[in-house]
């Protein structure tokens, strides 16, 4: 029998590569050339589309590959009242290589959820009317995005009159993400996912002396992140689940942050409460397995499938290291999946919609040796 509940032991983390023809559309769109509608309906197509392919896959979750965004972020961000997404010189973090399309957010009132507004909600019933009976798989940033962008990796930042006193701006946040929560519920949704960058940031040595050095404290910032998720987390109802991805950044196959997860697993394994943690686990910049030993009842889907580069990885190879993630988790609470999406912004990882799949594949036929219940 298949494992009843997310996350699963095959799974994904939500984006993928939008299909040429899409691409096309949208820069259509942002030339003038055609009206929202007509974009609106690409996207629908596109989804559709990806919706028969990762059934096809045998995929138990479902996402729409986060299609109608540019970002896996800011749109989202954006979209919350009293943010505004602003003009950039430069992308906020540097990637090792090509840097994504620049701009960033700012807090400029009272932040806030309205479901009556907001497209996400919209984005949402389609899909879910779109898959049937089939589980849908929605992702959003983490509540913690929304402060690190503004407040934390700023360098200009200065609060608004409401957010003197930080603690406000923390519980104002969470207050906005409890709607999200039960409005996303309400519409059916009963797997949520919130990506997070912020803390393959903490994890960096250089990074940390950077943030240090401006008169940050990570450890701190890291306990009021994990306090303002769980109050989040809240409004979650028992039959909700909601996950974690933790990231080192993802734009056309490159990364901004490296570091083991030993510098955060304590206060963000043993406090947070989410239902799961899908780890980046496909390269030595992640580190080894040992921080795991402070997770205590959440799942651990591994992320030890690049979604980076075509080349497909040496089942033997996944195979074992899952065994010696096993010295610190229980293998019934271990799933596998890729690391990140493939394409956390519109322009999409350096590999083909076929080699795409083909990760899909293996990463199906290596956790049905594995587990049982795949």
């Amino acid at each position: 029998m298949s494992k009843a509940q997310a996350p699963f032991r095959y799974d994904i983390v939500g984006s993928f590569l939008r299909p040429e023809q899409l691409k096309q559309k949208r820069a259509a769109f942002a030339a003038g050339e055609i009206s929202a509608s007509e974009l609106k309906a690409a996207e629908d197509e596109s989804i559709r589309s990806l919706i028969e392919k990762e059934k096809e896959l045998g995929l138990k979750a479902v996402t729409d590959g986060e299609f109608r965004r540019r970002y896996w972020h800011l749109d989202f961000l954006a979209s919350l009242k009293g943010i505004e997404e602003v003009p950039a010189e430069q992308w906020s973090v540097k990637f090792k290589g090509k840097q994504p399309k620049a701009a960033t957010i700012q807090i400029v009132d009272t932040i806030d959820f309205d479901p009556h507004t907001n497209p996400f909600l919209e984005h949402f019933h389609f899909l879910k009317e779109a898959v049937g009976d089939t589980l849908v798989k929605f992702t959003l940033p983490s509540p913690a995005m929304l402060h690190l962008i503004c407040c934390v990796r700023a360098t200009d930042y200065t609060p608004i009159p409401q957010y003197t006193e930080e603690a406000a701006l923390y519980h104002d946040i969470a207050s906005a993400y409890q709607k999200v929560i039960k409005a996303l519920y309400d519409a059916g949704c009963r797997y949520l996912q919130f990506d997070d960058t912020s803390w393959g940031e903490f994890c960096d040595t250089e990074k940390r002396k950077i943030y240090k050095e401006r008169g940050f404290d990570l450890d701190q910032i890291a306990e009021a992140y994990v306090k303002m998720i769980n109050l989040a987390l809240e409004a979650k109802p028992q039959d909700m689940k909601i996950t974690m991805h933790i990231c080192r950044g993802n734009f056309r196959s490159t990364w901004f942050s490296s570091g083991g997860y030993e510098p955060v697993a304590e206060i963000l394994f043993g406090s947070c409460m989410v239902d799961g943690f899908f780890l980046e686990y496909d390269s030595e910049r992640s580190g080894g397995f040992e921080p795991l030993r402070f997770i205590k009842d959440q799942q651990v889907v591994l992320g030890l499938i690049t979604s980076k580069y075509p080349e497909l990885e040496k089942e033997a190879d996944i195979i074992a290291r899952i065994q010696e993630a096993v010295k610190y988790v229980a293998l019934d609470k271990l799933c596998l999946s890729p690391q990140c999406g493939f394409s956390s912004t519109e322009e999409g990882n350096l590999l083909t919609e076929e080699q795409q799949w083909a990760k899909i594949r293996l990463l199906r036929h290596i956790a049905e040796q594995v587990w049982q219940d795949a």
